[in-house]
């Protein structure tokens, strides 16, 4: 075949299958552009909110006595009385039990007697000096005798009182350990008292709070043992050091319960409010996002989604402050926003309103500062 007469042949199809190619693009590029179309986006959306926003610090801990004291025999002897039982209430140098002290009491009568005989000689002597009839130093070896049988007397007296079990402190009687006519020896436990006035709690809050918290403020207990309202304490010691294997500082909280209803052990979480903005514009944290290294919030225009750089402030309970980037009236979106692109078209699907969050903080703060402190800022949540 004369490849020259092929030529203008080849060049004809090589023509039509450049136009097929331009034309199946064309057609591509149609189907592309209407794939871009996106359909809108499904989101929720509330308006800001102005309320008081709180800076809260929030641990766990569980509630002690302030006081607790195991009361042990300091002589030994038999029980031959028991004056209190566990949940009597009792006050310090109560006398809650008492040990047989038979022997105690003959070795103090002995005491006794051998000190009224060498008080008399004494007074004999002291007349006998002042005469002259007898040596200075005969008269101060009776007088030192004197003064070692008083001390030795004055002990079987004390070892005699020691039968009769005080409470070192005024509590509860929380344990008893012992029966009546038991024998025991010096120094075996015999019962526990417990004070519950005041309780204490005792918060490792971590060092970059160091500066936050302060003597005097306000604490909201939450007890989740009892189905109440939190119980307002107050902070009462502050640790100067940090722990350097732990990073924390101690915090000591007390509160008192007059009803009795808060038991030690019983396991709390608390809250102090170290600071307080009023009226601040504020928004669900669920609407802030990460923008390059800010924090923007998408906020809706005519049906498409815009995002606003913002300036936050204070945080708790779920709520974030906008000192700046956000008006009052503006749509915010709270659900929906992950993935959404400025401009993109949205569909509101539901709009909520912002609640209040901190009504348990906003009770202790109302009942202004504690103390001696000037910080009406200081309350607990």
């Amino acid at each position: 075949m004369n490849l020259e007469k092929l030529g203008p042949l080849v060049l004809a199809l090589l023509v039509v299958l450049t136009a097929c190619e331009k034309g199946g693009s064309s057609q591509d590029g149609d189907d592309s552009d209407d794939d871009n179309e996106a359909p809108p986006v499904p989101v929720e959306i509330s308006k800001p909110a102005r309320g008081d926003v709180y800076a809260i610090y929030k641990g766990t801990a569980p509630i002690e006595a302030y006081a607790d004291a195991e009361v042990v025999t300091k002589v030994g002897g038999e029980v031959r009385e028991i004056l209190v039982e566990e949940g009597d209430e009792v006050q310090q140098g109560q006398v809650l039990a008492r040990l047989d002290g038979d022997r105690l009491r003959l070795e103090l009568n002995e005491s006794d007697a051998r000190l009224n005989k060498l008080q008399n000689d004494y007074q004999r002597n002291v007349e006998l000096s002042e005469k002259g009839l007898i040596s200075a130093g005969d008269f101060e070896k009776i007088k030192y005798e004197m003064q070692a049988l008083q001390a030795k007397h004055n002990l079987a007296s004390l070892e005699l009182d020691y039968t009769q079990i005080r409470a070192p402190i005024a509590g509860v009687v929380s344990a008893r350990y012992t029966k009546l006519g038991t024998s025991l020896a010096a120094g075996e436990p015999v019962f526990r008292i417990t004070s519950l006035d005041p309780l204490v709690t005792y918060l490792f809050i971590p060092e970059r709070e160091f500066s936050n918290v302060k003597v005097g403020q306000k604490v909201s207990l939450d007890i989740d043992a009892l189905d109440a309202a939190p119980v307002v304490a107050k902070v009462t010691r502050v640790s100067p050091v940090v722990d350097p294997g732990t990073g924390t500082f101690k915090v000591t909280v007390e509160l008192h319960d007059p009803e009795r209803n808060i038991k030690p052990g019983m396991f709390a979480r608390a809250g102090i409010v170290y600071d307080r903005h009023e009226n601040a514009l504020k928004v669900p944290r669920s609407a802030i996002v990460e923008y390059a290294g800010d924090s923007a919030i998408f906020v809706v225009d005519d049906g498409v989604a815009q995002r606003k750089v913002v300036t936050v402030g204070l945080s708790g309970d779920g709520m974030v402050e906008i000192l700046s980037g956000l008006l009052d009236d503006e749509d915010i979106v709270t659900v929906g926003q992950v993935g959404l692109k400025p401009g993109a078209p949205v569909t509101v699907i539901g709009a909520n309103q912002i609640r209040n969050t901190n009504e348990a903080a906003e009770a202790v703060a109302d009942q202004g500062p504690a103390g001696n402190e000037d910080n009406g800022h200081a309350a607990t949540d």
